[in-house]
């Protein structure tokens, strides 16, 4: 999962101007997840947007990150591996945690939304 989520990365993360940082992604449909999910149908995972705000929030900060929690979970319409994903994140720091709150696009429309508690990787 983690070498598909890198290899579709096109861009980012890109800071913006309300303080959150964009991430653009754009899956190949040859690439071998896609076989059992689902043949003939590709479709990216839900839990791909769980691990692609996790790994955003991880190129963003510049370390390893873990999910302690995850508080929200929207998937709103399916995404297609040809399609352009665009994802924004927030993130802030609360004593120790890592609040992650990240939405989907797919061409303007809302895709999904996923908000996670995270902790750096090393971290008890």
């Amino acid at each position: 999962m983690h070498a598909s989520i890198t290899a579709a990365r096109i861009s980012g993360p890109t800071p913006q101007p309300d303080g959150s940082a964009a991430v653009e992604f754009r899956f190949n449909p040859a690439d071998s997840v896609f076989a059992g999910h689902f043949p003939k149908q590709p479709l990216v995972p839900g839990v791909f947007q769980l691990e692609m705000a996790r790994m955003g929030a991880e190129w963003l900060r510049g370390e390893q990150l873990r999910v302690c929690e995850i508080a929200r979970a929207k998937f709103l319409r399916p995404i297609v591996p040809t399609e352009l994903v665009r994802m924004y994140l927030k993130v802030s720091d609360d004593n120790g945690t890592i609040n992650l709150r990240a939405t989907f696009s797919v061409g303007g429309q809302a895709a999904g939304e996923t908000v996670l508690k995270l902790a750096k990787a090393n971290g008890i």
